[in-house]
């Protein structure tokens, strides 16, 4: 199982690395055909010109051919702008200019998009080749759903494939009292959705976990589609190790939904008698889904992180 398993990563790693390292062309750039839904997709982006030309490659290449590429820049100074500029033929708005955040900037871009299914893909983050055409085939197989998601792979900063992150049908209370069960590197909103659900909230981390928590609270519905359609980053630099307090706004955002979380400790405790059936939902999920590879993963993280602590 753990050779099978290096080889996939392995394979999935070459493959990233050769996305990222092909020339684009305009060839890539189909004519349009509105006979596909059209997919408007918001980056935000500062100071990221390590990572942003594959982040812009990844939506070109998929050679989708009725999209909206929207790139909205927070002024960037380290190089950012000349990348863009040399694929703005094939983007559909840009813009460079001071704003109030990564949320502010998704946000300015949602307004300006013209899709029918509309998604945000960070400046370090990628989509996986095909992963436009799975998302509407979906969506025309299954039109009356809101929100369409699909599993990613965790990638470093020279896009080798760290693990899967493997999801299951939505549940708002799994978000809220266990753990992630689906991510923005590989979810698409109906723009219809902006009308009734508003916009992002404007913090610095967790605004997509409390979009995700609210439309789910107000009823919109999701449709999982189990197939990996995109890569989320780890890296040095990204806000996943840069922002600390992350605690109070993830206590903000649970207080607004009259949860009570002073800190993670507390938490688990207040909630394990919910946190036991979410767990245990999502384990059938995935026994149901034949996810069995990577349940044995997850247990063995488990154990490696408790014998640690001892």
């Amino acid at each position: 199982m753990g050779t099978a398993k290096n080889a996939r990563e392995t394979y999935l790693t070459e493959m990233i690395q050769k996305l990222n390292s092909a020339s684009f062309s305009d060839s890539h750039s189909l004519p349009k055909d509105r006979a596909f839904p059209r997919i408007s997709i918001v980056t935000p982006s500062f100071n990221q010109v390590r990572f942003l030309e594959r982040t812009i490659k990844s939506v070109l290449d998929q050679g989708y051919p009725n999209l909206e590429l929207i790139i909205i820049d927070g002024g960037s100074k380290d190089g950012s702008v000349d990348i863009i500029k040399q694929y703005q033929n094939n983007i559909s708005y840009w813009v460079s200019e001071p704003d109030k955040g990564q949320a502010d900037a998704i946000n300015k871009g949602f307004r300006i998009a013209t899709g029918e299914l509309v998604s945000w893909q960070n400046s370090d983050d990628i989509y996986l080749p095909g992963a436009l055409r799975r998302v509407a085939h979906e969506y025309r197989i299954n039109p009356d759903y809101h929100v369409y998601f699909g599993n990613i792979y965790l990638i470093d900063s020279s896009d080798r494939v760290l693990r899967e992150m493997r999801f299951h049908p939505f549940r708002v209370g799994h978000l809220l009292f266990y753990d992630w069960n689906l991510s923005s590197q590989g979810t698409f909103f109906r723009r219809d959705v902006f009308e009734s659900a508003g916009y992002l909230q404007n913090t610095a981390v967790c605004f997509d976990r409390e979009w995700f928590i609210r439309l789910g609270k107000k009823g919109f519905k999701f449709r999982f589609i189990r197939q990996f359609v995109g890569a989320y980053r780890i890296h040095e630099d990204s806000k996943l190790f840069r922002i600390k307090d992350r605690e109070n706004i993830r206590r903000e955002i649970l207080g607004h939904y009259g949860i009570r979380y002073d800190s993670d400790k507390d938490f688990i405790k207040r909630h394990r008698i919910k946190r036991a059936y979410y767990g245990l939902e999502k384990l059938v999920c995935h026994l149901y889904q034949g996810d069995f590879g990577y349940i044995a993963y997850i247990i063995k993280s488990r154990l490696r992180k408790k014998r640690a602590k001892k």
